[in-house]
């Protein structure tokens, strides 16, 4: 009777034991994330970091093109950092990330201030992006990004109060300077001059999109093929500006000295129009013309003179343009006409007309994008001799579908 009470008493203790070891074992590990609190984002280019608490791997979800998230998974315990592109809008905008890890997400609301309204006047203590709409502009400035030729500054870059003072920044009286000199790395190996130039860029900062190419960062002639109409940006344009040349260079071969391109419009190769100024360095004052480039095929290049002669040698033009003195210009094409205009205060407008139904810019593949800044179009200068010209306002439009 003894002997089977003990065994009762180990079999109860030996099941117990058994029992327990495999509730143990059957106990489930919770997983756990939490992240830490985030701020507004400013309007500009901005990091801010967030650290996420997890005891397995985890991985983020982001559909949002103006925020990235770096690194993208993790396990355990990290620091990610949140970056967001320059707001162009003057919207406040908001996005949603998610993390998941294991059986928990959780969602963090980024949330962008709005892009300060411009008032049209100019400040002196303003950057060039505070005083001017560059939200669909990005520059080239003649410094090396790394491979051997000049360095773009991203849209989103630009108006992140971009400014720097030996190429581009604001002007005492509140305009915005471009400044080139003859040295200097240029936008490629094709290209012979160096330059600070705006290019436009319709996407904004939407970097998904290619800046190439008939799509949503470029416009086409109101005369294009109906697909291309509707695969790109917009169609038709107009750019206006108004400035005064500071500088052109006095150094050189004589046929290029004084002479500065000041606006564009750029095709694929070709330009429709490249708009200069050109003052020699024995006359008081400068001469306006432009260029009308065909593309391959269609014709020779075009001069048009609009005040003064491109020659150089010139004589002092009449009714020219004096450095420092202001001037506008007005470059519009509608379908496969042309205009452009040059205006003075107190002055006559000068237009020219040019019909390019003949050029091939009306075919599917032509795209355009304007320009605007100064192209300098002397390479054989002393290094440290320049072109400079301040901008007092600059607008563009165009037709959209």
């Amino acid at each position: 009777m003894k002997i089977s009470f003990r065994l009762l008493f180990i079999g109860s203790l030996f099941l117990s034991f058994f029992s327990c070891s495999s509730a143990d074992s059957e106990e489930e590990i919770v997983d756990i994330l939490s992240l830490s609190t985030i701020a507004e984002f400013s309007a500009s280019q901005e990091t801010q970091t967030v650290e996420v608490t997890a005891n397995v791997y985890w991985y983020t979800s982001n559909t949002n093109n103006w925020i990235a998230v770096t690194p993208t998974n993790g396990t355990n315990n990290r620091t990610i950092d949140i970056s967001v592109t320059a707001n162009s809008e003057f919207n406040k905008r908001t996005g949603v990330i998610t993390i998941i890890a294991g059986s928990v997400s959780k969602s963090l609301t980024i949330t962008q201030a709005a892009r300060l309204e411009i008032t049209g006047d100019l400040d002196a203590s303003k950057v060039p992006s505070a005083n001017f709409d560059l939200s669909t502009w990005n520059l080239s400035v003649p410094v090396d990004k790394g491979n051997g030729t000049a360095k773009t500054i991203t849209v989103s870059e630009l108006i992140s109060e971009y400014e720097n003072s030996n190429y581009f920044y604001t002007a005492e009286d509140g305009g915005m300077v471009f400044k080139c000199p003859v040295a200097g790395f240029k936008t490629s190996e094709d290209t012979s001059y160096t330059r600070v130039e705006l290019r436009e860029m319709l996407r904004g900062t939407d970097t998904d999109i290619d800046t190439q190419g008939v799509n949503k960062n470029n416009w086409v002639f109101g005369t294009a093929p109906q697909a291309d109409k509707n695969a790109a940006a917009a169609f038709d344009g107009e750019m206006s500006a108004t400035l005064s040349v500071n500088h052109v260079t006095n150094t050189g071969d004589s046929g290029q000295q004084g002479l500065v391109i000041v606006g564009q419009i750029h095709a694929n190769d070709d330009e429709p129009i490249r708009f200069y100024y050109r003052k020699l360095k024995n006359n008081t004052l400068g001469s306006i013309y432009f260029a009308h480039e065909p593309t391959e095929g269609n014709g020779s290049e075009q001069w048009h003179e609009m005040i003064g002669s491109r020659s150089s040698s010139a004589s002092n033009p009449t009714d020219g343009i004096a450095l420092d003195e202001k001037f506008s210009y007005r470059i519009k094409v509608v379908g496969d006409d042309l205009t452009v205009t040059l205006s003075r205060e107190g002055k006559p407008d000068v237009v020219k007309e040019v019909n390019m139904i003949n050029s091939g810019f009306n075919v599917s593949g032509q795209y355009m994008y304007f320009k605007a800044g100064v192209y300098n179009q002397n390479n054989t200068g002393d290094a440290d001799d320049y072109v400079q010209a301040t901008f007092y306002a600059l607008e563009k439009g165009h037709t959209t579908n």
